[in-house]
């Protein structure tokens, strides 16, 4: 089997992947739908504003909670339920659609149920792909999920678009609703026995902070997450930033406007399916492609014509999904498996917490100074705050960071039982020094 798609020759990984992909195309297509729906029934950009939000404000809140919870139970059955929910939230959208009763605060509501449903979802199946491959292809199994995201990021909004125009909105949104099913008949598939399940997280007080305590003694995850957090933020705000470009700097219409997307969608794939072929990542990978994102965003908003901004934009796409993929293996590979779903709610905090914050900066900078700096001042911040993690962590934490001087047969993490919280990555190489003679280091 190619290197590329070896996660496929776990039984259970394959049946979850056909899931996802059904599952992945209905979600874009919903997403279309709906803002299509928002703007039928208000005419209202801030009424698309606020609906976004909604969906993102559980995954705030609730992050650590649905942490808690994927880490206190098995996250196959989480997994189910929160098919069934979200399910039932797009049925539910989609029949008062059809029926011609949706109101403007039905889809409000529907969204933060929505939300909540999503904010559950995120960390139980963020932390169930390890637990489908084990820690071998997990890297792998990541950039194929990334991979089917993006491919279904290709097909779903055009299929709604051509459906939209044929059956009507509320069918389209009906018919994510229906596509849930799909992961459910595959979790149920599942053999249970070839499953790498740890024992359930004990229940006991404050687990919530013992997970933040976790986090902040391992300082190159601390860096990691700080990196993400300034991407998430500032950076990775396409949909508005490539809006402003085609309608501003270009005086361009809808259609070329979508054309932006897919071809950032060619981009990202390509970046998954590269990550997939990866054996081993390091942390050094994210700090990298962090940076060369935030100068190829940079580069974009200099680009004279629509055609040369649009060339530039696969590029951007790759590295995005560089570091998003590096940075979703390096703390799923480095976290015990008792803390795996509180990390990764963290994280998915860290990523998505920012944007009701990031996305109203980035658009005023783009309103008062022009479409350009939206790009520039989003990609500026995104490497500024790069770099200033590295510094960070690498001088105040004693985190080494540095490029490979010795040939180096493997990469040896040292067993969580003998770091006492405090992750360290050290050389495999001849006479190394010991773990008392050297700080925390990122390979």
């Amino acid at each position: 089997m190619s290197p590329t798609f070896r996660a496929f020759k776990v039984r259970n990984f394959r049946l979850y992947a056909s899931g996802a992909i059904v599952s992945n195309v209905g979600t874009w297509m919903q997403r279309v739908a709906q803002d299509w729906l928002v703007l039928e029934l208000t005419h209202s950009g801030t009424a698309l504003g606020i609906v976004t939000g909604l969906q993102f404000l559980p995954a705030l809140l609730l992050g650590p909670y649905a942490g808690l919870v994927a880490d206190r139970f098995p996250k196959r059955q989480v997994l189910t339920l929160t098919q069934v929910a979200m399910g039932v939230v797009a049925l539910v959208l989609g029949g008062l659609t059809v029926s011609g009763h949706v109101e403007p605060w039905h889809v409000y509501l529907l969204a933060l149920l929505f939300g909540v449903g999503t904010a559950f979802d995120a960390p139980a199946r963020q932390a169930f792909v390890v637990e489908m491959v084990g820690r071998d292809e997990l890297s792998n199994a990541v950039g194929l999920n990334s991979a089917s995201f993006n491919a279904a990021r290709l097909i779903g909004p055009g299929l709604a678009g051509l459906l939209i125009n044929w059956i009507g909105t509320g069918p389209v949104i009906m018919i994510n609703g229906f596509t849930y099913a799909a992961v459910i008949v595959s979790l149920r598939l599942m053999r249970v026995g070839e499953l790498h399940t740890p024992a359930p997280a004990a229940r006991d007080k404050g687990m919530i902070r013992d997970g933040m305590r976790y986090l902040w003694r391992r300082p190159e995850l601390m860096m990691v997450l700080v990196t993400v957090f300034f991407a998430g933020t500032f950076g990775l705000n396409f949909q508005m930033t490539s809006a402003l470009m085609a309608t501003s700097a270009f005086h361009k219409g809808a259609g070329e406007y979508g054309i932006l997307g897919s071809i950032l969608a060619i981009g990202s794939l390509a970046g998954a399916l590269l990550a997939a072929r990866r054996v081993r990542v390091r942390a050094r990978l994210v700090i990298g492609a962090a940076l060369a994102f935030g100068l190829l965003e940079i580069v974009s908003a200099l680009m004279p014509t629509y055609l040369t901004f649009a060339l530039v934009l696969p590029l951007v796409g790759l590295t995005s999904l560089t570091m998003l993929t590096a940075a979703n293996a390096t703390m799923q590979l480095s976290i015990e498996p008792t803390m795996r779903g509180r990390v990764m709610a963290l994280y998915m905090t860290v990523l998505m917490g920012g944007t009701p914050i990031g996305s109203p900066f980035i658009g005023w900078i783009g309103e008062v100074m022009g479409a350009r700096w939206s790009l520039i001042v989003g990609g500026g911040l995104t490497m500024l705050g790069t770099i200033g993690a590295v510094l960070y962590f690498s001088r105040r934490r004693g985190l080494a960071i540095r490029p490979r001087l010795l040939p180096r047969p493997r990469l040896e993490v040292l067993p969580q039982t003998e770091l006492l919280g405090e992750k360290a990555v050290v050389d495999a190489a001849p006479e190394a020094p010991s773990k008392k003679d050297v700080g925390p280091q990122v390979a």
